[in-house]
């Protein structure tokens, strides 16, 4: 589980800004979303199951999302895919001289099954790693298994695993990949919290939409997909898959020869077509047969993408312990968005109390019925272009945010801050001036 994490001269993040998935001391007015959208750790820590990260466009909440991406990527990758010589794919923050060749930070506390909490981060630039640190806890008391600076790596004793490694170490690989490549027990941990970690973005489904097809394809996901979907009443009766030949295919006959040779070339031999099932009706009303759908020739957007999105929310709340969605709500309606979400902030559809963490600019979310004050977070750029974030729960207008304020219409009426600033259009929405 994902406690906190911390980032700071990332793109449009100057300084360091820390997302925390810890409940504030705070609780919601419904008792009930008390229960659900928490996860009770032990008497000195509680977790939230969902965070929602708002802000106004540009304002850098995506950026957030990038953060945990290139952390993960380079986590995962780095003792294996790079070279000696090869660049580290830096993104500082640039409108300032005093941050545009520093380091960048990156750094997250989580807790794993087994009761233990890893605090693990580094600092890195274009060229090498300049700082990692590695520290574990079973209790309140933490303790270092090792430290970086540049090349002088210092390693605790009952860090056994990570003898003789740091010689082989490159400067512009993380130690924690390499000790973890060479099968160290405890890096191996940590790495595959990273590897469970799923991050995908709601404008671009395309990351995902093979994942899905395969998983229903081979039946390992079809009756869950399909109970999803029906749950989700979409007005599909069912679904199924049918399998298409190479051969079969036919491509539009006004595309250029040499883009379908390519397009050929890169095809499988054998494809999944999805089809889905609805009611045909006769004019009295009643049910008579069912007509076959092609999914992506006559469902609209909104229902493919709903598809495609089964795979990985299915996967996650069996498998994973962390989802991330950049832009959750696109193309989809408002109640759908809202379907979703739900489905981790219930002990009932998310037993393992996997966490769900998204940006969004919907604004029907905001709703002390449906989320606490601590999981709705915000997005803004001050004057000189550098990004901050806080928490409903940390605001104060004259006194805290009460747990029964309308969130929703406070949030557009620029109460809380990290909305777009539109001069006169404001002017005439709001009824101002």
């Amino acid at each position: 589980m994902l406690i906190e994490f911390t980032v700071g001269n990332f793109r449009s993040f100057k300084e360091p800004v820390t997302l925390s998935m810890v409940a504030a001391n705070t609780k919601a007015r419904d008792p009930k979303v008390n229960e659900n959208n928490t996860i009770v750790i032990d008497d000195k820590l509680t977790l939230l199951t969902s965070a929602a990260i708002y802000g106004a466009n540009a304002s850098g909440k995506s950026n957030m999302i990038r953060a945990l991406a290139f952390m993960r990527r380079l986590v995962i990758s780095s003792s294996k895919d790079s070279q000696a010589d090869e660049p580290i794919d830096y993104s500082p923050f640039l409108l300032n001289t005093a941050t545009e060749n520093a380091p960048s930070l990156f750094q997250v506390i989580f807790r794993l099954d087994d009761g233990i909490t890893y605090r693990y981060g580094f600092e890195v630039d274009g060229q090498h790693v300049s700082a990692e640190w590695l520290f574990r806890a079973s209790t309140s008391k933490e303790t270092r298994l090792f430290i970086r600076e540049n090349d002088n790596i210092q390693t605790a004793r009952t860090f056994k695993e990570a003898k003789g490694l740091k010689e082989k170490t490159r400067s512009n690989a993380l130690f924690l990949s390499v000790v973890a490549q060479w099968n160290g027990a405890i890096a191996a941990k940590v790495l595959s919290w990273f590897r469970a970690l799923a991050i995908i973005s709601g404008l671009d489904d395309t990351a995902y939409r093979n994942f899905t097809t395969k998983r229903f394809a081979d039946g390992k996901l079809r009756d869950k997909i399909v109970n999803l979907v029906k749950e989700l009443d979409l007005g599909i009766s069912d679904i199924f898959s049918e399998e298409i030949n190479k051969a079969e295919v036919v491509l539009p006959k006004n595309m250029p020869d040499d883009l379908k040779t390519l397009l050929m070339n890169n095809m499988d031999d054998s494809m999944v077509r999805i089809k889905t099932l609805h009611a045909k009706w006769d004019s009295e009303g009643k049910p008579v047969k069912s007509e076959v759908f092609g999914l992506t020739e006559n469902e609209s957007e909104g229902t493919q993408k709903l598809f495609y999105l089964t795979g990985p929310l299915l996967d996650v709340l069996e498998n994973r312990h962390v989802l991330i969605i950049d832009e959750i709500e696109a193309r989809l309606h408002p109640l759908m968005t809202r379907a979703i979400i739900q489905k981790f902030n219930s002990i009932e559809s998310n037993p393992r109390r996997v966490q769900l963490i998204f940006t969004t600019h919907d604004t029907n979310l905001l709703s002390n019925k449906f989320f606490r004050r601590d999981q709705i977070w915000f997005v803004e750029k001050d004057q000189q272009g550098s990004s901050h974030t806080y928490s409903l729960a940390e605001i104060k207008i004259k006194v805290k945010v009460r747990n029964d304020a309308s969130f929703e219409d406070d949030y557009i009426e620029g109460r809380y801050g990290a909305i777009p600033y539109l001069g006169k259009v404001q002017h005439i929405y709001l009824g101002e001036g």
